[in-house]
């Protein structure tokens, strides 16, 4: 190439044409490239500086890829949450409708005649539990205070000699008045007493006999009981009640005789004895003391709780007020109501021995004005109603006299002290029992299932692989140093599920017994509806933040890729307009060069 010689034109011209065409590839790749900037040769500080800032935002893409899958284990959450919380409320309706469910099971049982004071009727189960029980006194704890008309009688002596009449008495002999002049005699007659004393002259035995007699009419004891006749030369003290007492008499020897007593008994046979207990008529035979005789001796503990029995049985037939009981071998009367009223006992026969007032032969003993009563069915009612400790557990209420028993429990409630045909005896045991509330059993079973369905809703909103709601932790960075993140977890680190929540483990069907014991466990499904929705706010904000630093990445990685843009891409037009000056450069170039070249062909002319 050395070899050959070029003028100047020429050179100059193709010189041009080796610049256009450099210049239009460098366009064309442009063009087809769409940067002006493709290697460090182009620019090396636009290059390195666009690289850098497109190698952040790819690690910023990248980020933005973690982000979109913390936003959606997020989201997994809040569906667990929102689930969790709509399985709550189904809880918290099961409750109240247990709550307003009174379907309790009731019975009512029969007030019998009861005697024991220490006599009850006892509850277990039910609401009580399996350990605990309750029970009931059917007669006062204190003794009841009785005005005078409602005075009680300790009868001793029915059964020692039950007679319908007495007769004979003490006969005195001897006729020497004179010696008995201003002497006393004292008549004793069981434990009352009168003195007499002779005038200083006496006339004959009828006018003793007289003075004593108006001595016995004055006396407020003896009046109508003894009588003084004059038999022959005798004077004979009679017994004219019917009572049975001894009759004495000291100081005999001042009528210068010696005191005999006699006594006939009219009561041979087992003939019936029939009294009257303020207004209720009692009939008593020989058949009712095991057939003992009535003349003979019979205060035996035998015999007078077979008389006790008798009565017992005639007064409860017929509705009394009274009752008798054996009171260390005394017949005992007792009101078994403050209305009972006083008690009074007339008839005939042996009861006569006692009087109108019952104030006569055998009463021994003081007036008891203190006696325990037998507690009616509003007692009962209002003694129940009104203890913390029963009326928690049971229910009572008066059922036309009878006894009713609700049972505030899904557990059956035992009863002691009832029998099998519904009456209070206070003996009873193992007989007697109330249903429980099935309704409020059966939605603690649905309770429980809700629970159960609380658990695995929490462990199945995971989403790859992460699950909040059982204390995973999800951390979330935010740029590409690390250097800015956000961690993620449940209150606490806990898991969401029942025990965290405090809603109880499992609810037993007794839990439902009482109301509040519902309300007690409503307000820990209330508490943790409320722990889950504040969990559920939480996560809500996290969820803002992340979402608005998943917009703030993507707006950073525009601005990031759009400034390395500024620096490395081409103005298309600019180069599609360059393209055109070039090729016309090119074009004139080698039209030059055609020129320069004709030029030299002119020479070769003039030597042809």
């Amino acid at each position: 190439m050395s070899d050959i010689n070029l003028t100047k034109a020429v050179r100059q011209n193709l010189l041009s044409l080796q610049n256009t065409a450099k210049l239009m590839a460098t366009t064309q790749n442009r063009l087809a490239t769409g940067n002006k900037v493709n290697t460090a040769l182009d620019n090396p500080t636009n290059f390195f500086t666009a690289s850098s800032l497109n190698a952040r935002a790819g690690e910023l893409d990248a980020l933005l890829d973690s982000m979109n899958n913390g936003v959606k284990t997020l989201e997994a959450a809040d569906n667990g949450l929102t689930s969790i919380t709509k399985t709550l409320e189904s809880m918290q309706s099961t409750l109240r409708q247990a709550r307003q469910d009174k379907s309790f099971e009731t019975a009512s049982y029969t007030l019998s005649t009861i005697s024991d004071v220490n006599a009850k009727i006892s509850f277990s189960g039910g609401a009580f539990g399996t350990s605990g029980a309750g029970s009931v006194k059917l007669m006062t704890d204190s003794a009841q205070s009785l005005t005078t008309a409602d005075t009680m009688e300790n009868l001793k002596g029915v059964l020692t000699e039950a007679k319908s009449t007495v007769t004979g008495g003490v006969t005195l002999t001897g006729t020497d008045l004179t010696a008995a002049q201003g002497k006393s005699v004292t008549i004793k007659y069981g434990d009352d007493t009168l003195t007499y004393t002779t005038g200083a002259t006496l006339a004959d035995s009828q006018a003793v006999a007289d003075e004593m007699n108006a001595k016995i009419a004055a006396d407020a004891k003896l009046k109508g009981k003894l009588a003084v006749t004059v038999t022959g030369d005798k004077l004979v003290v009679t017994a004219t009640s019917a009572e049975d007492k001894a009759l004495t008499l000291t100081g005999a020897e001042v009528f210068g005789a010696t005191a005999t007593q006699t006594t006939t008994n009219a009561q041979g046979s087992d003939g019936k004895t029939t009294f009257n207990i303020n207004g209720v008529d009692v009939s008593i035979g020989q058949a009712d003391l095991n057939n003992t005789a009535w003349s003979t001796p019979a205060e035996t503990t035998a015999n007078v709780d077979a008389l006790v029995s008798a009565i017992n049985v005639q007064l409860g037939n017929a509705g009394s007020k009274f009752k008798v009981k054996n009171d260390s071998g005394s017949l005992k009367f007792e009101a078994i109501s403050t209305s009972a009223g006083a008690l009074k006992i007339t008839g005939q026969g042996a009861i006569d021995l006692f009087g109108a007032t019952a104030a006569s032969v055998g009463v021994t003993g003081a007036e008891d004005t203190s006696i325990h009563l037998a507690k009616t069915t509003d007692d009962l009612v209002n003694e129940i109603n009104s203890n913390s400790s029963l009326s928690s557990k049971i229910k009572a209420s008066n059922d036309n006299g009878k006894l009713r028993i609700q049972n505030l429990s899904t557990q059956q409630l035992d009863i002691d002290g009832v029998s099998s045909s519904g009456l209070i005896d206070a003996v009873s045991t193992t007989a007697a029992s109330i249903g429980g509330n099935t309704v409020r059993a059966d939605l603690a079973g649905q309770f429980n299932e809700l629970r159960d369905q609380l658990d695995k809703i929490a462990d199945d909103a995971s989403f790859n692989g992460i699950n909040i709601l059982r204390g995973d932790k999800l951390t979330i960075t935010f740029n590409e140093t690390g250097t800015s993140a956000i961690d993620i977890i449940a209150k606490d680190g806990k898991s969401v599920d029942s025990n965290s929540l405090g809603v109880p483990t499992t609810v037993l069907e007794q839990d439902l017994d009482a109301d509040t014991s519902i309300d007690a466990i409503l307000d820990k499904v209330k508490t943790a509806i409320n722990a889950v929705r504040s969990q559920a706010s939480t996560f809500g904000s996290n969820l803002s933040v992340v979402e608005n630093r998943q917009n703030f990445t993507k707006n950073m990685m525009n601005t990031l890729q759009g400034g390395a843009s500024n620096l490395t891409l081409a103005d298309m037009n600019e180069e599609a307009a360059n393209m055109v000056a070039l090729q016309t450069r090119q074009s004139l170039a080698t039209s030059s060069l055609s020129m320069a070249n004709q030029a030299d062909q002119n020479v070769l002319q003039l030597l042809r």
